[in-house]
């Protein structure tokens, strides 16, 4: 009879356990789904609305895509967010990884300091160094110049990604990198053969993540950027719908969607490193 409450109890956890689980899921992807497709909604609705709306009975057209690059300057927003885009990825890519490896492997006066100097700056909000940034673009005539937004972006992602840089180089055995020596390997060599490919699933995640960041900035490139023809995506989307009286729902939801193909394009050109770069650093560590 003990066994058989017991068991029954088991079960009975078991499946609120599911129950609770699916639900949270289900409520979770509603949350993240709902938004998307009333944006797609809104994207193919003829005509223009003065409000997002989730309608699946209307007819749909795809006339809003041909109006941004013919009755706006969406094309130049999206070229110059793309330049942007890819020059952050590379050096920050490259800064972030050189600096996780030299904290990782190496020892050198302020290590400890300069590691938590990096955490306390990352406290600090993008939003209240505003002022600062605009103060400094104004001292080296760096308004409307690309090469300083680029440069803020990447000395911002420079803090906390270092240390996720230096978690991750560290998982690495440092047995490898001895071993290389013992065979005569210097350094660059050891970095660019032994161990850079052991960890490129985080080089992956860094380049995706400081790819992403000038598609979804606002605040930083309104203030740095001062004319309409300079303007990153984000910024030029936010004029469609700035005017209460001329809002254009339907193009601004339209460009939101076009924002994400280029992401989506890098995250499945990365996908294979995120796997196949977890097994090799899994075998050969």
């Amino acid at each position: 009879m003990a066994v058989k409450s017991f068991s029954s109890s088991v079960k009975r956890k078991k499946f609120l356990t599911r129950f609770f689980t699916y639900a949270y899921l289900l409520i979770l992807s509603i949350v993240i789904l709902f938004p998307i497709l009333v944006t797609v909604s809104s994207a193919f609705r003829p005509g223009n609305t003065t409000a997002f709306i989730f309608d699946l009975n209307s007819n749909f057209t795809l006339n809003n895509f041909k109006r941004l690059f013919t009755e706006t300057l969406y094309a130049r927003w999206y070229l110059n967010t793309l330049i942007v885009a890819f020059f952050t990825m590379v050096i920050q890519v490259a800064v972030v990884t050189l600096t996780g490896y030299a904290y990782s492997r190496y020892n050198f006066f302020g290590k400890k300091k300069s590691l938590l100097f990096f955490l306390v700056v990352q406290m600090v909000p993008t939003m209240a160094a505003l002022t600062a940034y605009f103060v400094m673009a104004w001292l080296f005539n760096a308004l409307n110049q690309y090469w300083f937004l680029i440069l803020i972006y990447v000395g911002g992602g420079i803090p906390m990604n270092a240390w996720l840089m230096k978690g991750y180089f560290d998982t690495v055995p440092y047995d490898l990198d001895e071993s290389a020596k013992l065979d005569g390997a210097g350094h660059l060599r050891i970095l660019w053969q032994i161990v850079l490919p052991l960890v490129r699933p985080m080089i992956a995640v860094q380049a995706l993540w400081a790819f992403m960041g000038p598609f979804g900035d606002f605040m930083l490139a309104k203030f740095l950027l001062r004319s309409q023809e300079n303007y990153t995506v984000a910024v030029g989307l936010q004029t469609f719908i700035s005017d209460a009286k001329n809002q254009k729902v339907t193009l601004f939801a339209a460009g939101a969607i076009l924002i994400s193909v280029p992401i989506c394009i890098l995250f499945f050109m990365l996908q294979k490193n995120f796997v196949s770069g977890l097994t090799k650093g899994g075998t050969k560590g």
